[in-house]
This record gives C-alpha cells, sequence and structure tokens, in this order.
C-alpha cells in the first residue's frame, strides 16, 4: 500500500466527530498530526506518515492509560494551511496535542494557536532556532539548523577546509545555517569568500554553482532541504565540480538518507553533518530501521522519519508521566528534562529551552552492501543548540 493511501486512510479511520461523549473523551486523548502530504515538502510528509505507521505497529495506541487517537491532516506544505487546519483541529475535533509541522513557516504559523489555547506542540522537523521561542507550550524533537551548521564549522577548518563558499536555500532554515556555520568557521581560523541564497520553489542551482567554482574554493557549504539533495548533487556533476577538487561539506539534508542511492557514485565521499544515519551503529537503531523497513515496503528511513518517531516516543513518554493528562502546563512540565534512548543515540529535552539535546555526527557517504550510506566517522556528543 503506498503511503498517500495509508495517510488517507488512517484520516478517514481516525475522523472524530465534534462532540464525542464524555465518556469517551475520558478514555482518549486525540493528537492532531499537520504534515505535508502534497506540496514541496512532501517527502518530509511521506517519511512522517511512514514513521508514525511504524511507531503504532510497534508500541501500539495506548499511552498513560489512555488510548491515543492521531488525526492526520495534509497541509499541502503551505502554512495558511497550517493554521487553517490545526483551528479546525483544536475547536472541532477537540485534539488535546499538536505534532507535525513539516517546515519552520507550518511551525510559527501555529504557535500563537499553541500559545493563547495552552495545546501543546510538538515538532518534527521544522529546525529554525527561534520557532522554540513563539510559544511556552511548544517543545521539538527533531533538530535545530545552528547545532549542525555551527559543528561544520568547527570540524571543517580542523581538517584541512578552511576556503569557503556557502550555498543555502533562501529561507529561515538556510539563513540560520549560513550565519552559524560561518560565525563558527570564522571563530575557528576559515573565511567564507562568497555567501549564495538559492530560491527555495524549483531551484536551479547550476547558476549558482558556476560563481561558486569561479570563486575558486577549498569546499562548498551547503543547506538545501531535504529532498532537494539529489537535484543539487546532479548539477554538481553535470557542471563538472566533482573533477575539479571542490569539497562539498554539507547539512545533512544534502545527502538525504532517503534518496542517497539514487545520486550515484558522484555523491561517494561527501560529508555531512547532522543528527542521524540509518547507518548508525546502535542496538535501538537496528530494530528501528527493521522495523520501518517492513512496515514501508523497504523503504529507508531518513532523519525525519526518527524525529518523528521520537515526537511520538516523547507524547506517549510524557502521557504515562502525567497518567494520561494532556494539558498544556502539565503536559509541557513533564515533558522537559525527558530523556529517550532513540534511534539516533541519546536525546533530552532541555529543561530551560524546551528545545533537543543530541548528538551531531559528522558522516561521509561511503558504499556499504553495495548501497550508499552516510558513515558516521565522528560524534559530538550532546550539542545544544547555540542559539540558546
Amino acid at each position: 500500500m503506498s503511503i498517500r493511501k495509508w495517510a488517507l486512510g488512517v484520516l478517514a479511520a481516525a475522523a472524530i466527530t465534534a462532540a464525542p461523549s464524555a465518556g469517551f473523551a475520558e478514555e482518549a486523548v486525540k493528537v492532531g498530526v499537520v504534515i505535508p502530504l502534497t506540496g514541496n515538502f512532501q517527502s518530509n510528509g511521506r517519511q512522517i506518515s511512514a514513521a508514525i505507521k511504524t511507531f503504532v505497529a510497534t508500541r501500539g495506541e495506548t499511552a498513560g492509560g489512555k488510548k491515543v487517537e492521531l488525526v492526520i491532516r495534509d497541509d499541502a506544505s503551505a502554512a495558511d494551511n497550517a493554521l487553517r487546519i490545526s483551528q479546525e483541529l483544536v475547536t472541532s475535533d477537540k485534539v488535546s496535542i499538536l505534532t507535525g509541522f513539516g517546515n519552520t513557516p507550518a511551525a510559527l504559523s501555529v504557535a500563537q494557536l499553541s500559545k493563547r489555547a495552552k495545546i501543546p506542540q510538538v515538532i518534527m522537523v521544522a529546525a529554525t532556532s527561534s520557532v522554540i521561542d513563539a510559544s511556552p507550550y511548544m517543545v521539538r524533537a527533531s533538530w535545530t539548523v545552528p547545532q549542525m551548521a555551527s559543528t561544520i564549522g568547527k570540524w571543517a577548518p580542523e581538517n584541512g577546509a578552511k576556503k569557503f563558499v556557502s550555498i543555502v536555500s533562501d529561507y529561515g532554515p538556510g539563513a540560520d545555517a549560513e550565519k552559524w556555520f560561518q560565525q563558527t568557521l570564522e571563530a575557528n581560523g576559515g573565511t567564507v569568500i562568497s555567501k549564495l541564497k538559492v530560491p527555495l520553489a524549483n531551484p536551479d542551482f547550476a547558476p549558482f554553482l558556476q560563481r561558486a567554482a569561479d570563486e575558486k574554493p577549498e569546499a562548498l557549504f551547503v543547506f538545501v532541504p531535504t529532498g532537494a539533495g539529489a537535484a543539487f548533487m546532479k548539477q554538481f556533476v553535470e557542471r563538472g565540480l566533482d573533477k575539479s577538487g571542490i569539497k562539498v561539506i554539507a547539512m545533512a539534508d544534502v545527502t538525504d538518507d532517503d534518496l542517497l542511492n539514487n545520486m550515484g557514485d558522484a555523491a561517494l565521499g561527501v560529508v555531512t553533518g547532522g543528527p542521524y544515519s540509518a547507518n548508525h551503529d546502535s542496538a535501538e537503531n537496528k530494530a528501528f530501521v527493521e522495523a520501518f523497513k517492513k512496515n514501508n515496503d523497504g523503504m529507508r528511513p531518513n532523519m525525519v522519519a526518527v524525529a518523528a518517531w521520537d515526537a511520538l516516543d516523547l507524547i506517549y513518554k510524557t502521557l504515562d508521566k502525567t497518567n494520561g493528562d494532556a494539558t498544556g502546563q502539565t503536559f509541557i512540565d513533564a515533558a522537559k528534562g525527558m530523556q529517550i534512548n532513540s534511534p539516533r543515540g541519546p536525546i533530552q529535552i532541555d529543561p530551560d529551552t524546551r528545545d533537543i539535546v543530541q548528538n551531531i555526527y559528522l558522516r561521509k557517504v561511503e558504499k556499504v552492501d553495495g548501497e550508499l550510506y552516510n558513515v558516521e566517522f565522528q560524534t559530538y556528543d550532546g550539542v545544544k543548540d547555540p542559539a540558546h
């Protein structure tokens, strides 16, 4: 069954009347899941849907002694849709928790609703640092762009790459990536000689790659959203830059685990920094990858999938702690400081910022048993968001 059909089936099955009986309401916690199943960020929605399917199949539908009902809606990658749908979920479907949010604009559009209605908002993807400040009832289970960018900026000059051109997508996370990479790189003896911003919608990387090549850097620092890395690598090869000696040192989104095999050998040797690889060596991850593939026709999970899994795990563990109480302040207070042994490694919700603390890994694309993987080779333990 396709992920799209599955998601629609879950939505149909989870449709809830606006006025359920009081007894039924006492036995269930309703969670609204707002994700981009269509539009520019649909690759995130695809991975989130697959992770939800895997989590429910593995962990069941009960937490804190109550049934957890997931009401899944497609925001079509548009912030105004995310807000409208979230309002409907709160007012009509009577959800107690909102989660999902496959990009920064979607998360920010709903933050004031979360704040006013005191609804916990658990972020599965949106990675701009400032998102977490928009509502005191928000908690992030994914990552922040500065966590990755600053780690790469520290590692690169220590390992022979100091002269960079940066290429980032022109929206909030891209601005975060550019800022924190440059700031950390320069603090460690490197320099960014040129900063290029690529349109988010329908990007053509070719002219930006040519401008970058003309600058003759040692390496490119690259950030594009998950799903766009294949197009970037294709045009990198078409411009002949794979033979130029210019290295690609990028954010993890560029060599997305889900799409990496389709990039071909041009991706070999690309170094990225990020919170997860499907090749991560732990018992928890091996079990996660096996279950994910089993429930999704062999599809490989990426860092969006593991963040969605961890968001649901956080929701379940928090409800266990509160005995099923999803009231805004009670839920958030219980989530603060929560520690989880995730498939990506140990994670914690910072009790002061409600943001995630996690390992950031440097990875290199290598062939493993005939397939391309991001193979971790260096770990930075317990990285907090440097912007907070």
